[in-house]
Order: C-alpha cells, then structure tokens, then sequence
C-alpha cells in the first residue's frame, strides 16, 4: 500500500506546493475581476437569465466532447444546482439592484465557513484554533460592511449573498466528495442540472418568453462576451480548477483562497464602473485578507509547534 494511502488525518500536507498555490491565485483573480464582467452584463440580461446562458455555453458544445465522469448522477445533480442555482442564481440577483458588486465580492466569501463546517460535519475534518481566530476576524470584516448600509446595499442584499456563500460551501462539499475524477468533465456535466430550474425561475420572475427572447435578440456583443467569460474562464476552468484542488487538500487548506477575491473585485469595480473606495472597505478588506493569511499559515505554524511538544 501506497505511503499516501497510509497517510494519518493530521500528516495531511500543511500548505499548497507552489503550483498549487499559483493556481489557486489565477482562480481567484478570474473570479475577483469577475464582478465588473456580471455587472456590466446585467445591464442587458436579466439575472436568472444571464446564469442560465452561463450554463448553457459551459454545456455547449463541451458536453459532446468529454465523458461522463464516473460519479453518481446525483452527486452530479446536486453539484450543478448547489453552485449553478443556489450560487450564481442567487448572487447575480443579488448584484442587480441590491448590493454593490465590489462588496458582493467581499460578502460571498462566507463560502469558507460553510465548507469549513461542512468539511467538519461530513469528512471529520479538526478545526484548529488559529483558523477559529482567523473566521472571527472575516466576521468582524463582514460587521463593519454590515455597518455602512446604504442606498445601494441593503441587508437583503448582504443576505441574499451570504446564501450563495452557503451554497457555494455545499457545493464544495459536494465536488470532493466527487473524489479523483476528470473535474473539467464534472463541471461539464453538472451544468446540464443547472440550466432547467434557472430557466423555470427566469420564465416566472423575468416577465416570461417574450421578453426573454427579447433579451438574447437586444443584447450587445459586449454582453454576449460577458456571457462566454462566464461560460469558459469562470465555469470550465475556474470551478474545474477549483474543484481539482479541494479533492486534492483538505478542505480548510484550500477554502480560504477566495477570500482573496474580494483584493481583486473591489480592485476592479472601482476601476472600471467607480465604485468608490471610502476607509471603511479598505478595514473590512484588510482584515479579510489577514484571516485568510492566518488561515493557511497558521496550520504550518500550528503542526510546527506540536511536533516540537
């Protein structure tokens, strides 16, 4: 039997091989500038649209492409709505009226301490004392968001996001349970769940066929574009890759990589739509970023110290 296959729960490696950790950043980066793309797109589809047309193109024509992954159809099934529906459904809502996007970027990475207690509750996985330290400082982040409601966020806002943080949790819960299988395929193929309860939730709070064909035919090249940035960068090799890595680590290793979103998506909203930028959201920001460095570092700081007991 193999050495990995001996390997004890607390002889898990305690930090991401450098070329784990560079992928981990070029996901995150997509995903951080990502937020200029949705909400420039939303201007010209509707929510519930624009996921379904995201899923639809990770599908098409990839689908023909690849095999099914050898995984259950259910595991499939709950994947595709967890991070299709409860996610992306959700979180575009979200950002179309009711919370500005540089801070949904900061607020959906509540997915961490979803998975983190998913990855407790189902996998057994310990939870160290420097990452209970290191979640209540991203709480105390999201507080000080919390604190400066405005016209442009609300507390729906916040909440509807935090539900997609919730459901993007579930969702990595789901992918590693997957275990070692081909992830660009499971990706593939669990869009196909995610298209027909996006498209029921379209036709029934977006005014319908009509105005739904009305959308695809009006749209612009440029949200056309949007569309395909988050069909193939976003879907196809950011939740592939993404989902590579959590069947690769353990679940508090890798889940707070997200959290470095939020450098990216504040970034760029205030580059490219100008959001603006006041103290407040630099502190939240900052001490976000300070609980994902104690995060990964301190497990190697932690198994350090004991082995030295």
């Amino acid at each position: 039997m193999s050495n990995s296959a001996n390997r004890l729960p607390n002889q898990l490696p305690n930090r991401l091989p450098l070329s784990h950790f560079l992928l981990a950043l070029a996901i995150v980066a997509i995903w951080g500038t990502n937020f200029v793309v949705i909400k420039k797109s939303l201007d010209a589809f509707p929510p519930f649209l624009f996921a379904t047309l995201r899923y639809v193109f990770a599908l098409l024509p990839a689908i023909f492409f690849v095999k099914r992954p050898k995984v259950s159809w259910l595991n499939l099934a709950m994947y595709g709505i967890f991070i299709g529906v409860g996610q992306f459904g959700i979180l575009f809502y979200a950002i179309n009226g009711h919370i500005t996007p540089g801070l949904a970027s900061l607020v959906v990475q509540t997915q961490v301490f979803f998975t983190i207690g998913f990855a407790m509750i189902f996998a057994k996985e310990r939870l160290y004392w420097h990452q209970a330290i290191s979640i209540g400082i991203v709480m105390i982040g999201l507080l000080v968001i919390a604190s400066h409601i405005d016209s442009q966020t609300s507390l729906l806002g916040i909440g509807l996001v935090i539900c997609a943080g919730c459901a993007w949790g579930a969702g990595n819960t789901v992918s590693r349970q997957a275990g070692a299988i081909n992830m660009f395929a499971y990706v593939v193929w669990a869009s196909a769940f995610s298209i027909p309860p996006l498209i029921l939730l379209s036709l029934y709070f977006e005014g319908g066929y009509s105005s739904l064909v009305s959308a695809i035919e009006l749209a612009p090249l440029g949200a056309w574009a949007g569309v395909f940035w988050q069909s193939w960068a976003n879907t196809l090799f950011g939740y592939a890759a993404w989902a590579w890595l959590l069947s690769k680590h353990p679940a508090a290793l890798v889940a707070p990589a997200p959290l470095l979103v939020p450098i990216f998506g504040m970034g760029a909203t205030a580059i490219f739509l100008g959001e603006s930028l006041p103290g407040w959201k630099f502190l939240a920001a900052g001490l976000v970023m300070v609980g994902y460095l104690g995060t990964i570092y301190g497990l190697s700081f932690t198994k350090h110290s004991s082995r030295k007991s």
